[in-house]
């Protein structure tokens, strides 16, 4: 284990305090790197900035939001999906010019934004019966993001070492509703519209459980000095 790291035992299983359940986010990304390297390289060599396309993702998921609070569904699927490219390609085009930390948090925050915008856009489009779901999946994600935002300012401070999510601007901590699953939720209720009630409530309570999780794998790994 590399100096600095933590390993907590969660469920009777010793795992990294950084990826307390085994989701598939760190296997996509895995995946997508080589697809997503090769784009940035093409858009290195055209002058573009990773903050640039940072924006240009923001932008497009604003423009997904508005477009299901419409109830135009496909859409609203298209430009998040395109959203969540310029998301994947922002950080290998970082990598590949001069990765900042003024990046890293214009990442992140924009980030949380955009995933705050879906269930609100969703609410918009059919108060009477979305309204609910799309506010306790929005209180979930303040769960989530909380405590995913907490664990990161704690681990940087003790030092903890990024191992798998090294490639991150801060130290990443995994769960059971990364953005990969969170992409799969929204893509989900984009094809089922009439299914949101549901889809949100599950995966609320995914959520919920993720912040369980995070909230064990932060007790005992701060629990010395």
């Amino acid at each position: 284990m590399p100096a600095g790291d933590v390993c907590v035992p969660l469920f009777g299983f010793a795992r990294p305090a950084e990826q307390p359940l085994p989701m598939i986010d760190r296997h996509a990304l895995r995946l997508l790197s080589p697809a997503l390297d090769a784009l940035a390289r093409v858009l290195a060599r055209l002058g573009a900035s990773a903050d640039g396309v940072t924006l240009v993702g923001f932008a497009a998921g604003l423009c997904a939001a508005l477009a299901i609070a419409l109830q135009a569904w496909w859409l609203g699927l298209v430009l998040m999906l395109g959203s969540r490219l310029c998301d994947g390609v922002d950080g290998a085009l970082a990598r590949q010019t001069q990765p900042t930390d003024r990046g890293a948090f214009l990442d992140i925050t924009l980030d949380f934004l955009f995933y705050a915008s879906i269930p609100l856009a969703f609410a918009f489009a059919d108060p009477a019966r979305n309204a609910l779901p799309a506010a306790a999946l929005l209180a979930a994600f303040i769960g989530t993001g909380s405590s995913f935002l907490a664990f990161a300012i704690l681990a940087e401070r003790r030092g903890l070492a990024r191992t798998a999510y090294p490639t991150k601007g801060f130290f990443y901590l995994g769960g059971l509703t990364e953005a990969t699953e969170t992409l799969l939720a929204f893509v989900a209720m984009c094809l089922w519209p009439q299914a949101f009630p549901w889809i949100a409530g599950v995966f609320a309570a995914m959520c919920l459980l993720t912040v369980l999780t995070r909230v064990v794998a932060g007790w005992q790994a701060f629990g010395s000095r």
